[in-house]
Protein backbone atom coordinates (compact mmCIF):
# COMPACT_ATOMS: atom_id res chain seq x y z
CA UNK A 1 0.00 0.00 0.00
CA UNK A 2 3.02 2.26 0.99
CA UNK A 3 4.34 1.74 -2.40
CA UNK A 4 1.35 1.83 -4.56
CA UNK A 5 1.06 4.83 -2.79
CA UNK A 6 4.70 6.66 -3.24
CA UNK A 7 3.92 5.82 -7.11
CA UNK A 8 0.65 7.76 -7.11
CA UNK A 9 2.74 10.83 -5.09
CA UNK A 10 5.48 10.30 -8.17
CA UNK A 11 2.64 10.32 -10.85
CA UNK A 12 0.91 13.21 -9.71
CA UNK A 13 4.53 15.37 -8.95
CA UNK A 14 4.52 15.38 -12.63
CA UNK A 15 1.75 17.12 -13.77
CA UNK A 16 1.97 19.51 -11.07
CA UNK A 17 5.34 20.32 -12.36
CA UNK A 18 4.90 20.68 -16.03
CA UNK A 19 1.55 22.67 -15.77
CA UNK A 20 3.12 24.89 -13.09
CA UNK A 21 6.41 25.35 -14.83
CA UNK A 22 4.99 26.53 -17.99
CA UNK A 23 2.30 28.31 -16.23
CA UNK A 24 4.69 30.84 -14.43
CA UNK A 25 6.96 31.02 -17.84
CA UNK A 26 3.80 32.27 -19.64
CA UNK A 27 2.29 33.68 -17.41
CA UNK A 28 5.18 36.01 -16.17
CA UNK A 29 6.39 39.40 -17.28
CA UNK A 30 8.70 39.36 -19.46
CA UNK A 31 11.53 40.96 -17.56
CA UNK A 32 10.75 38.43 -14.39
CA UNK A 33 9.87 35.21 -16.37
CA UNK A 34 13.75 33.62 -16.16
CA UNK A 35 13.83 34.78 -12.43
CA UNK A 36 10.30 33.40 -11.42
CA UNK A 37 11.02 30.20 -13.42
CA UNK A 38 14.30 29.70 -11.54
CA UNK A 39 12.71 30.72 -8.28
CA UNK A 40 9.73 27.89 -9.06
CA UNK A 41 13.01 25.10 -8.43
CA UNK A 42 14.87 26.59 -5.49
CA UNK A 43 11.91 26.83 -3.96
CA UNK A 44 11.81 22.78 -3.43
CA UNK A 45 14.76 23.22 -0.61
CA UNK A 46 11.23 24.89 1.54
CA UNK A 47 10.16 21.36 1.35
CA UNK A 48 13.19 19.73 2.08
CA UNK A 49 14.04 21.56 5.20
CA UNK A 50 10.73 21.22 6.05
CA UNK A 51 10.74 17.19 5.52
CA UNK A 52 14.64 17.42 7.22
CA UNK A 53 13.41 18.92 10.30
CA UNK A 54 10.29 16.80 10.98
CA UNK A 55 12.21 13.86 10.62
CA UNK A 56 14.40 14.82 13.29
CA UNK A 57 11.72 14.59 15.54
CA UNK A 58 10.11 11.78 14.19
CA UNK A 59 12.75 9.61 14.25
CA UNK A 60 13.28 9.18 17.81
CA UNK A 61 9.33 8.32 17.57
CA UNK A 62 9.06 4.46 18.43
CA UNK A 63 7.27 2.19 16.41
CA UNK A 64 5.26 2.70 13.42
CA UNK A 65 4.25 6.38 13.90
CA UNK A 66 7.98 6.70 12.98
CA UNK A 67 7.48 6.98 9.44
CA UNK A 68 3.42 7.62 9.74
CA UNK A 69 3.74 10.86 10.80
CA UNK A 70 5.78 12.47 7.73
CA UNK A 71 4.15 10.21 4.96
CA UNK A 72 0.30 11.97 6.49
CA UNK A 73 2.09 15.79 6.68
CA UNK A 74 2.63 15.53 2.95
CA UNK A 75 -1.73 15.73 2.62
CA UNK A 76 -0.74 19.59 3.91
CA UNK A 77 1.10 21.37 1.09
CA UNK A 78 -1.24 18.72 -1.86
CA UNK A 79 -4.55 20.47 0.21
CA UNK A 80 -3.43 23.88 0.04
CA UNK A 81 -2.56 23.88 -3.54
CA UNK A 82 -5.99 22.06 -4.53
CA UNK A 83 -7.86 24.54 -2.35
CA UNK A 84 -6.15 28.04 -4.13
CA UNK A 85 -5.20 26.80 -7.78
CA UNK A 86 -8.94 28.15 -8.77
CA UNK A 87 -7.39 31.75 -7.97
CA UNK A 88 -4.69 31.19 -10.53
CA UNK A 89 -5.22 33.03 -13.58
CA UNK A 90 -4.93 31.10 -16.93
CA UNK A 91 -2.15 31.11 -19.41
CA UNK A 92 -2.63 34.05 -22.28
CA UNK A 93 -0.90 32.03 -24.58
CA UNK A 94 -3.41 29.20 -24.01
CA UNK A 95 -6.18 31.97 -24.16
CA UNK A 96 -4.83 33.02 -27.69
CA UNK A 97 -5.22 28.85 -28.67
CA UNK A 98 -8.55 28.67 -27.63
CA UNK A 99 -9.67 32.13 -29.34
CA UNK A 100 -10.21 33.62 -26.33
CA UNK A 101 -8.48 36.78 -26.99
CA UNK A 102 -10.29 39.22 -24.78
CA UNK A 103 -9.37 37.06 -21.64
CA UNK A 104 -6.26 36.70 -22.66
CA UNK A 105 -5.72 40.94 -23.01
CA UNK A 106 -7.69 40.89 -19.52
CA UNK A 107 -5.04 38.64 -17.85
CA UNK A 108 -1.91 40.37 -19.65
CA UNK A 109 -2.98 44.11 -18.89
CA UNK A 110 -3.54 43.01 -15.52
CA UNK A 111 -0.78 41.32 -14.69
CA UNK A 112 1.81 43.59 -16.93
CA UNK A 113 0.12 46.70 -16.96
CA UNK A 114 -1.34 47.06 -13.85
CA UNK A 115 -4.76 47.08 -15.82
CA UNK A 116 -3.78 50.27 -18.08
CA UNK A 117 -5.58 48.68 -21.18
CA UNK A 118 -3.77 51.30 -23.24
CA UNK A 119 -0.36 50.09 -22.44
CA UNK A 120 2.16 49.80 -25.34
CA UNK A 121 3.51 46.96 -24.24
CA UNK A 122 0.34 44.74 -23.46
CA UNK A 123 -0.69 45.43 -27.18
CA UNK A 124 3.01 44.63 -28.59
CA UNK A 125 2.92 41.20 -26.48
CA UNK A 126 -0.42 40.63 -27.91
CA UNK A 127 0.31 40.79 -31.38
CA UNK A 128 3.24 38.78 -30.78
CA UNK A 129 1.45 35.83 -28.96
CA UNK A 130 -1.45 36.27 -31.55
CA UNK A 131 0.81 35.95 -34.62
CA UNK A 132 3.42 33.52 -33.50
CA UNK A 133 0.44 30.96 -32.41
CA UNK A 134 -0.94 31.50 -35.10
CA UNK A 135 2.07 30.52 -37.33
CA UNK A 136 2.97 27.76 -34.75
CA UNK A 137 -0.87 26.19 -34.98
CA UNK A 138 -0.39 26.27 -38.59
CA UNK A 139 2.66 24.08 -38.81
CA UNK A 140 2.03 21.56 -35.98
CA UNK A 141 -0.52 19.01 -35.68
CA UNK A 142 -0.30 19.17 -32.14
CA UNK A 143 0.59 15.74 -31.55
CA UNK A 144 3.63 13.76 -30.08
CA UNK A 145 4.47 13.19 -33.55
CA UNK A 146 5.42 16.88 -34.01
CA UNK A 147 8.17 16.21 -31.23
CA UNK A 148 10.34 14.11 -34.18
CA UNK A 149 9.12 15.51 -37.35
CA UNK A 150 12.11 17.80 -37.80
CA UNK A 151 15.77 18.29 -36.87
CA UNK A 152 14.90 21.43 -34.77
CA UNK A 153 12.32 19.85 -32.83
CA UNK A 154 14.16 16.43 -32.37
CA UNK A 155 17.52 18.58 -31.16
CA UNK A 156 15.25 20.25 -28.97
CA UNK A 157 13.78 16.42 -27.58
CA UNK A 158 17.40 15.12 -27.44
CA UNK A 159 18.33 18.65 -25.19
CA UNK A 160 15.55 17.62 -22.63
CA UNK A 161 16.18 14.10 -22.40
CA UNK A 162 19.27 14.51 -21.54
CA UNK A 163 18.99 17.70 -19.41
CA UNK A 164 16.41 15.07 -17.67
CA UNK A 165 19.24 12.62 -16.88
CA UNK A 166 21.53 15.28 -16.02
CA UNK A 167 19.48 16.73 -13.14
CA UNK A 168 19.21 13.48 -11.46
CA UNK A 169 22.45 11.74 -12.51
CA UNK A 170 25.08 14.45 -12.11
CA UNK A 171 25.79 12.84 -8.22
CA UNK A 172 22.89 14.91 -6.13
CA UNK A 173 21.31 12.16 -5.79
CA UNK A 174 23.96 9.85 -4.36
CA UNK A 175 24.73 13.10 -1.95
CA UNK A 176 21.22 13.75 -0.64
CA UNK A 177 19.15 10.13 -0.57
CA UNK A 178 22.69 8.25 0.37
CA UNK A 179 23.58 11.15 2.35
CA UNK A 180 24.38 8.49 5.54
CA UNK A 181 26.54 6.40 3.78
CA UNK A 182 28.87 9.22 3.16
CA UNK A 183 28.75 10.32 6.56
CA UNK A 184 29.88 7.19 8.09
CA UNK A 185 32.65 7.11 5.50
CA UNK A 186 33.42 10.61 6.34
CA UNK A 187 33.70 9.43 10.38
CA UNK A 188 30.29 10.66 11.23
CA UNK A 189 28.08 7.91 12.49
CA UNK A 190 25.86 9.14 15.35
CA UNK A 191 22.13 9.96 14.28
CA UNK A 192 22.47 13.31 16.28
CA UNK A 193 25.82 14.48 13.65
CA UNK A 194 23.69 12.71 10.08
CA UNK A 195 20.48 14.83 11.08
CA UNK A 196 22.13 18.20 11.82
CA UNK A 197 24.45 17.97 8.90
CA UNK A 198 21.66 16.84 6.80
CA UNK A 199 19.42 19.91 7.76
CA UNK A 200 22.07 22.38 7.63
CA UNK A 201 22.86 21.43 4.34
CA UNK A 202 19.32 22.07 3.04
CA UNK A 203 19.54 25.18 5.06
CA UNK A 204 23.01 25.92 3.05
CA UNK A 205 21.12 24.70 -0.37
CA UNK A 206 18.20 27.19 0.28
CA UNK A 207 20.18 30.39 0.44
CA UNK A 208 22.90 29.93 -2.39
CA UNK A 209 20.01 28.39 -4.23
CA UNK A 210 17.58 31.53 -3.70
CA UNK A 211 20.54 33.69 -4.14
CA UNK A 212 21.95 32.31 -7.68
CA UNK A 213 17.89 32.01 -8.73
CA UNK A 214 18.10 35.60 -8.54
CA UNK A 215 21.50 35.87 -10.03
CA UNK A 216 22.08 33.78 -12.61
CA UNK A 217 19.16 34.00 -15.00
CA UNK A 218 20.73 37.50 -16.11
CA UNK A 219 23.75 36.15 -17.80
CA UNK A 220 23.53 33.64 -20.93
CA UNK A 221 22.11 29.99 -20.54
CA UNK A 222 24.52 28.29 -22.43
CA UNK A 223 27.50 29.74 -20.03
CA UNK A 224 25.65 29.09 -16.54
CA UNK A 225 25.07 25.73 -17.76
CA UNK A 226 29.12 24.82 -18.77
CA UNK A 227 30.14 26.75 -15.69
CA UNK A 228 27.81 24.75 -13.70
CA UNK A 229 28.74 21.26 -15.11
CA UNK A 230 32.53 22.21 -14.89
CA UNK A 231 32.44 23.28 -11.05
CA UNK A 232 30.51 20.24 -10.52
CA UNK A 233 33.25 17.84 -11.73
CA UNK A 234 35.87 20.63 -9.76
CA UNK A 235 33.91 19.39 -6.63
CA UNK A 236 33.50 15.68 -7.22
CA UNK A 237 37.53 15.26 -8.48
CA UNK A 238 38.50 16.82 -4.32
CA UNK A 239 35.81 14.51 -3.25
CA UNK A 240 37.16 11.68 -4.65
CA UNK A 241 40.46 12.43 -3.50
CA UNK A 242 39.52 13.47 0.26
CA UNK A 243 37.37 9.66 0.25
CA UNK A 244 40.48 8.08 -1.40
CA UNK A 245 42.25 9.57 1.91
CA UNK A 246 39.98 8.65 4.17
CA UNK A 247 39.75 4.70 2.60
CA UNK A 248 43.69 4.55 3.23
CA UNK A 249 43.27 5.62 6.32
CA UNK A 250 40.92 3.00 6.96
CA UNK A 251 42.95 0.52 5.85
CA UNK A 252 45.50 1.53 7.61
CA UNK A 253 43.93 1.38 10.67
CA UNK A 254 44.57 5.33 11.05
CA UNK A 255 42.10 7.97 11.73
CA UNK A 256 42.80 11.22 8.93
CA UNK A 257 40.16 13.84 10.24
CA UNK A 258 41.55 16.15 7.77
CA UNK A 259 40.52 14.18 5.21
CA UNK A 260 37.16 13.72 7.04
CA UNK A 261 36.67 17.55 7.00
CA UNK A 262 37.96 18.26 3.62
CA UNK A 263 35.40 15.64 2.19
CA UNK A 264 32.67 17.31 4.64
CA UNK A 265 33.38 20.86 2.85
CA UNK A 266 33.07 19.45 -0.75
CA UNK A 267 30.17 17.61 0.14
CA UNK A 268 28.52 21.17 0.99
CA UNK A 269 30.60 23.04 -1.61
CA UNK A 270 28.73 21.26 -4.04
CA UNK A 271 25.20 22.68 -3.86
CA UNK A 272 26.07 26.01 -5.08
CA UNK A 273 27.48 24.58 -8.30
CA UNK A 274 24.80 21.79 -8.81
CA UNK A 275 22.21 25.30 -8.59
CA UNK A 276 23.92 27.53 -11.10
CA UNK A 277 22.48 24.88 -14.15
CA UNK A 278 20.75 22.20 -13.07
CA UNK A 279 17.95 23.91 -10.39
CA UNK A 280 18.15 27.08 -10.80
CA UNK A 281 18.21 27.41 -15.09
CA UNK A 282 15.77 23.78 -15.86
CA UNK A 283 12.81 25.41 -15.94
CA UNK A 284 13.62 28.50 -17.53
CA UNK A 285 15.77 27.10 -20.10
CA UNK A 286 12.90 24.48 -21.13
CA UNK A 287 10.31 27.11 -21.08
CA UNK A 288 12.15 29.15 -23.50
CA UNK A 289 13.77 25.58 -25.24
CA UNK A 290 10.15 24.53 -26.90
CA UNK A 291 7.38 26.79 -28.76
CA UNK A 292 4.18 27.23 -27.27
CA UNK A 293 2.36 23.81 -29.03
CA UNK A 294 5.20 21.94 -27.84
CA UNK A 295 5.71 23.02 -24.63
CA UNK A 296 4.21 20.99 -21.96
CA UNK A 297 5.55 18.11 -24.06
CA UNK A 298 9.15 19.07 -24.01
CA UNK A 299 8.92 19.31 -20.01
CA UNK A 300 7.15 15.74 -20.19
CA UNK A 301 9.78 14.51 -21.73
CA UNK A 302 12.51 15.98 -19.55
CA UNK A 303 10.50 14.51 -16.55
CA UNK A 304 10.05 11.54 -18.00
CA UNK A 305 13.78 11.23 -18.22
CA UNK A 306 14.22 12.72 -15.29
CA UNK A 307 12.32 9.70 -13.12
CA UNK A 308 14.80 7.52 -14.96
CA UNK A 309 17.43 8.57 -13.76
CA UNK A 310 16.37 8.97 -10.46
CA UNK A 311 15.10 5.21 -10.25
CA UNK A 312 18.80 4.36 -11.73
CA UNK A 313 20.67 6.45 -9.30
CA UNK A 314 18.41 5.48 -6.20
CA UNK A 315 18.71 2.00 -6.90
CA UNK A 316 22.66 1.39 -8.15
CA UNK A 317 24.52 4.59 -6.03
CA UNK A 318 24.01 2.27 -3.03
CA UNK A 319 25.52 -0.96 -4.22
CA UNK A 320 28.07 0.50 -5.99
CA UNK A 321 29.16 2.82 -3.56
CA UNK A 322 29.55 -0.51 -0.98
CA UNK A 323 30.89 -2.31 -3.64
CA UNK A 324 33.84 0.03 -5.10
CA UNK A 325 33.67 2.69 -2.39
CA UNK A 326 35.80 5.93 -3.17
CA UNK A 327 36.05 4.94 -7.03
CA UNK A 328 32.14 4.93 -7.81
CA UNK A 329 32.73 9.07 -7.09
CA UNK A 330 35.50 8.93 -10.43
CA UNK A 331 32.45 7.64 -12.31
CA UNK A 332 30.73 10.60 -11.64
CA UNK A 333 33.90 12.93 -12.51
CA UNK A 334 34.01 11.41 -15.87
CA UNK A 335 29.93 11.60 -16.29
CA UNK A 336 29.43 14.77 -15.52
CA UNK A 337 33.10 15.77 -17.53
CA UNK A 338 30.67 13.92 -20.35
CA UNK A 339 27.65 16.68 -19.38
CA UNK A 340 30.25 20.23 -20.25
CA UNK A 341 30.90 18.37 -23.39
CA UNK A 342 27.37 17.77 -24.46
CA UNK A 343 25.96 21.39 -23.10
CA UNK A 344 29.09 22.77 -25.30
CA UNK A 345 27.90 21.02 -28.87
CA UNK A 346 24.25 20.73 -28.08
CA UNK A 347 23.28 23.96 -26.35
CA UNK A 348 21.78 26.35 -27.69
CA UNK A 349 21.54 30.23 -26.38
CA UNK A 350 18.45 31.31 -25.44
CA UNK A 351 19.43 34.64 -23.13
CA UNK A 352 17.84 38.14 -23.91
CA UNK A 353 14.49 37.01 -26.39
CA UNK A 354 10.94 36.88 -25.76
CA UNK A 355 9.31 33.20 -25.79
CA UNK A 356 7.20 34.17 -29.29
CA UNK A 357 11.26 35.45 -30.45
CA UNK A 358 12.60 31.75 -29.82
CA UNK A 359 9.65 29.77 -31.22
CA UNK A 360 11.58 29.14 -34.37
CA UNK A 361 14.70 29.00 -32.97
CA UNK A 362 15.66 25.64 -35.19
CA UNK A 363 13.66 26.14 -37.80
CA UNK A 364 13.62 27.89 -41.12
CA UNK A 365 14.45 31.70 -41.27
CA UNK A 366 11.46 32.05 -43.33
CA UNK A 367 9.04 31.02 -40.51
CA UNK A 368 10.64 33.19 -38.20
CA UNK A 369 10.62 36.10 -40.53
CA UNK A 370 7.36 35.63 -41.09
CA UNK A 371 6.30 36.04 -37.41
CA UNK A 372 7.87 39.07 -37.34
CA UNK A 373 6.24 41.02 -40.06
CA UNK A 374 2.87 39.58 -38.50
CA UNK A 375 3.72 41.27 -35.80
CA UNK A 376 5.10 44.59 -36.82
CA UNK A 377 1.73 44.98 -38.96
CA UNK A 378 -0.66 44.07 -36.16
CA UNK A 379 1.29 46.77 -33.92
CA UNK A 380 0.65 49.44 -36.36
CA UNK A 381 -3.05 48.62 -36.33
CA UNK A 382 -3.44 48.81 -32.84
CA UNK A 383 -4.82 52.81 -32.21
CA UNK A 384 -2.37 53.53 -29.32
CA UNK A 385 0.72 51.32 -30.70
CA UNK A 386 2.18 53.88 -32.06
CA UNK A 387 3.74 51.25 -34.63
CA UNK A 388 7.54 50.88 -34.15
CA UNK A 389 7.91 52.76 -31.29
CA UNK A 390 5.51 50.50 -29.56
CA UNK A 391 7.90 47.50 -30.51
CA UNK A 392 11.04 49.21 -28.64
CA UNK A 393 9.15 49.83 -25.28
CA UNK A 394 8.12 45.96 -25.60
CA UNK A 395 11.87 45.16 -26.61
CA UNK A 396 13.47 46.97 -23.58
CA UNK A 397 11.12 45.30 -21.30
CA UNK A 398 12.20 41.85 -22.19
Amino acid sequence: MYIIARMLLGVGILFAIISGSALIGELGYPKERPILTSLFNSSYFIGSILAAAISIRTSEIKGDWGWRIPSLLQICPSLLQVCTVFMLPESPRWLVSQDREEEAFAVLTKYHAEGDSSSAIVHAEMAQIRSTIKLELENSKQSWWDMFRTAGMRRRVLISAMMGLFTQMSGNTLLSYYSNLLFEMMGYTTSYAKSRINIANQCWSLINGTAIALIVPRFPRRWMFMLSAASMCTVFVAMTISFHALREAKDNKTVNKAAGISALFWYFAYSPTYNIGNNSLTYTYLVELFPYAQRTMGIGIEQIFGKCGGFFSTNVNPLALTAIDWKYMAIYCGWIAFEFIFIFFFYPETHGRTLEELAFLFEDKELADKAVAAVEKEIQEVEHGGGKGSTTVYEKSV
